[in-house]
């Protein structure tokens, strides 16, 4: 190869790596993204009230209910509802989105417990942040890797960023790899679209350079061999590494690295990163 095709390349690298990161950056950033959340609001069988979001709420056997004041409206799936509105019993890791004014009041299921998470446009999160840091990428961190499925799928309970809580996934299978001469494997969860992979790790740079509790890192379906590409660069921070108000996932005992990955996303300035 020589050494104008291999600019060219690291180039085009580059170029495709800037594209991921600003699409991780604006979706954080967006009106209604993560760094607009103003309150993480725990619902049981009494009624409260909470400053950021109209009505009292409550939850029970039949799911989510809020009564609304007089005057108070929210706009649910495109319908204004006033007066007490039933969201009925949520999905895990599902929710609803209600628009109040302009910000929006996301209801949900996290952990098995439901939660309100108003999320305002003006949040000082939001309206200060100015970008992730991260490391300048490099292809050397993207490798090819191979997918184990595993005979059926198994139930992997995790912790999570807030204290008591716990998640569960179905994890499909293990994605086995060379690092640095290195055999290391990660397991999987399902990712957001059909064949799609997750991965939650920590490597040796976590809490040194990168977030201390989690990234994540998106894979592609497996091809039909089961080779998989595992491209750190894009290793990603979660919500929870900007804000006390997520419910992230932290990675299986198993997904710890003993290696630095010196790739992705590195603290947040929100967290004392730069």
């Amino acid at each position: 190869m020589t050494t104008e095709a291999t600019t060219t390349d690291l180039h085009a690298f580059t170029e495709t790596w800037l594209e991921w990161y600003r699409s991780q950056e604006a979706r954080l950033a967006a009106p209604h993204g993560f760094l607009a959340v103003t309150g993480l609001h725990w619902l049981d069988d009494r009624p409260q009230r909470f400053p950021d979001a109209p009505g009292a709420w409550h939850t029970g056997p039949e799911g989510v209910v809020v009564d609304l004041d007089e005057g108070e409206e929210l706009v649910v799936d495109g319908t204004p509802v006033r007066g007490e509105h039933r969201f009925g019993v949520l999905p895990e890791r599902g929710g609803v989105d209600a628009v109040w004014g302009d910000a929006v009041i996301e209801v949900a299921k996290r952990g098995g417990q439901d939660i309100v998470r108003p999320r305002h446009p003006d949040a000082p999160l939001r309206t200060a942040f100015t970008g992730t840091p991260a490391y300048t990428p490099d292809p050397r961190w993207a490798v090819t890797g191979r997918y184990i499925p595993f005979d059926s799928p198994r139930p992997t309970t995790v912790g999570a960023a807030v204290e008591g809580l716990e998640h569960v996934y179905d994890a499909p299978g293990r994605v086995e790899f060379e690092l640095d001469g290195r055999s290391l494997s990660l397991t999987a969860f399902p990712g957001h679209g059909a064949g799609r992979l997750l991965v939650l790790f920590t490597d040796a740079t976590s809490g040194v350079t990168t977030y201390a509790a989690n990234r994540s890192l998106a894979l592609d379906p497996p091809a039909a061999d089961g080779t998989v590409v595992l491209d750190f660069n894009r290793a990603a921070n979660l919500p929870c590494a900007y804000t006390d108000l997520a419910t992230c996932p932290l990675p299986p005992a198993e997904n710890r690295l003993p290696v630095a990955i010196e790739a992705g996303q590195k603290i947040p300035r929100e967290r004392g990163g730069s």
